[in-house]
């Protein structure tokens, strides 16, 4: 069976957390498969990737460093990867779903005429039953994604094209290092003329503007959640006075984004963001499966609810009943009073 390719998408000279995350994922994927892990990292200056990626378990990492592929433009990028997928023929390609993920993967997709599934949330591998062909096609990638708005949960199979492909949404994959830093694999220097021509470099950035998110959500040691029950866009504001106090981040669910309480970039849960907090605050949140889906793996759970039988109850581990508008104000005074002793 062939490899597992890891596209690394790169900020300056960094590797973004989602790839490092996909390489986590890859790492146990090849292991399942018998097979090795790849990566694949352009732009210019590539010197410290490999310092990077190998703790991660990456057998083989392929760089293709020129000035021009730094800062990243869509043609030269598909070319390059689409002529080094069909050179070594592997079974599985990873992207991050962010904004470069998002512009590259279907352009790939198109040229290699494979399939693509978009904003995974998990990824597994297994069988497939054909029942129109009375085949059994073994060790494919169970490609996973919430579809219809988030109100079920789809498991894509690509049983007869390679590669298979998917992007992966970031935060759904916990980082882990494999190897000692100071590891070394293979490292495969590509001559960039040779997979890309100067007519790709027709487009070229003259100036780059980056704007720095609005909030710390997917990194916050502490997040602080409200839900429709929290009552009103004023209640929420409690939320914010809390995350302040104890130096974390709002979250919310979609039924509270939905009604106007917060903005769109604070959405926790199958659609919307994935986060592992030391201490999660669930404060007005019944517990549907859709957003529950996105914190579970929080470190500590509390859940501040009205409802004693509320679902999120089930998964936290210590659980203040109550009306959220009520208790919120109380942990506020009583974390102030601590400030001032302090």
């Amino acid at each position: 069976m062939n490899n597992i390719l890891v596209y690394c998408e790169l900020n300056d000279t960094q590797v973004a957390g989602v790839s490092l995350e996909l390489l986590s994922e890859g790492r146990r994927l090849a292991d399942k498969l018998g097979v090795q892990l790849e990566a694949v990292a352009l732009g210019s200056g590539l010197q410290g990737v490999a310092a990077q990626v190998f703790p991660y378990g990456v057998d083989t990492l392929h760089l293709f460093d020129d000035v021009r592929l730094s800062p990243y433009t869509t043609q030269p990028h598909t070319a390059a990867l689409c002529k080094l997928v069909k050179e070594n023929d592997y079974q599985i390609f990873l992207l991050g779903a962010t904004v470069t993920g998002r512009d590259l993967a279907p352009r790939i997709t198109a040229e290699l005429h494979c399939g693509l599934t978009a904003d995974c949330t998990s990824l597994e591998i297994g069988d497939y039953e054909d029942k129109k062909r009375g085949a059994t096609v073994k060790n494919l990638l169970y490609q996973v994604r919430p579809a219809f708005g988030g109100n079920i949960v789809a498991t894509i199979v690509n049983p007869y094209h390679r590669p298979q492909m998917a992007t992966v949404r970031e935060g759904v994959m916990p980082l882990c290092k494999v190897r000692e830093e100071g590891f070394t694999g293979n490292v495969v220097e590509h001559n960039v003329a040779d997979y890309v021509s100067d007519c790709d470099f027709v487009v070229s950035v003259i100036e780059r503007h980056v704007q720095a998110p609005d909030n710390n959500l997917k990194h916050a040691p502490i997040v602080v959640a409200g839900g429709y029950g929290i009552g009103s866009k004023e209640n929420f504001e409690m939320l914010f006075s809390l995350a302040r106090l104890l130096h974390g981040e709002v979250g919310a669910t979609r039924a509270a984004v939905d009604a106007g309480y917060a903005t769109r970039d604070r959405q926790i849960g199958q659609t919307g963001l994935t986060v592992r907090p030391k201490v999660y605050f669930a404060c007005g949140i019944s517990g549907q499966v859709q957003h529950i889906a996105g914190m579970q793996e929080s470190g500590i759970i509390i859940s501040i609810n009205s409802d004693p039988n509320a679902p999120i109850n089930a998964i936290a581990d210590y659980v203040v009943t109550g009306k959220a508008e009520e208790v919120i104000p109380r942990i506020i005074t009583y974390y102030q009073q601590k400030n001032e002793l302090l």
